[in-house]
């Protein structure tokens, strides 16, 4: 699970990470609204309709406390925000330790429930390779794995090279709210 979300974090931080000098940080925002069409007590799964009639079931764990109040036809919007701040580190610049915070959750106490979930990781990858022509960038993860990944951009991968130590945090919300 580490190497999947520092590989996805990596991916979203590769367009930003020529700004060297000082950490950069990009963000985007998903949102999306759908419509309750079922819901199951027992097996706590609800049923999301989007306005382009495509269905999604999700299971609702424990954690979702006013998961009895929900009701077919409910309107319900997720926003997702994922950002990541990308940071090379200078040639003996102490780097931060691997992190993973607890999703942190804050709970809605309006008439309809709602929920923001939050949770960020901080790991730092090596570069191990750049190949300007295609672009790409190879790096080790944390865990020794090695992934390359095509850059969109060429000119990004500037004042790069193999040996740099890339900080990445990635910070993720999911905003959820019924009306």
């Amino acid at each position: 699970m580490k190497k999947t979300l520092t590989v996805i974090a990596l991916l979203v931080a590769l367009p930003i990470i020529a700004l060297a000098d000082k950490p950069a940080t990009k963000s985007a925002t998903l949102t999306i609204k759908a419509t309750i069409d079922a819901i199951d007590h027992e097996a706590r799964s609800i049923t999301f309709r989007d306005k382009d009639g495509n269905y999604e079931t999700i299971y609702a764990g424990p954690e979702v406390k006013r998961f009895d109040e929900l009701k077919v036809g409910d309107k319900v919007t997720f926003r997702y925000t994922a950002s990541v701040v990308v940071k090379v580190a200078k040639p003996g610049e102490p780097l931060a330790a691997a992190s993973t915070e607890s999703p942190a959750i804050v709970r809605e106490t309006g008439e309809k429930p709602g929920a923001t979930i939050t949770q960020q990781h901080t790991s730092t990858v090596l570069v191990k390779a750049i190949d300007l022509k295609v672009p790409a960038v190879t790096v080790e993860t944390e865990d020794g794995h090695t992934v390359s990944h095509q850059v969109e951009n060429k000119d990004l991968l500037k004042g790069i090279k193999a040996g740099d130590h890339v900080q990445i945090t990635f910070t993720e919300a999911l905003m959820i709210s019924v009306q």
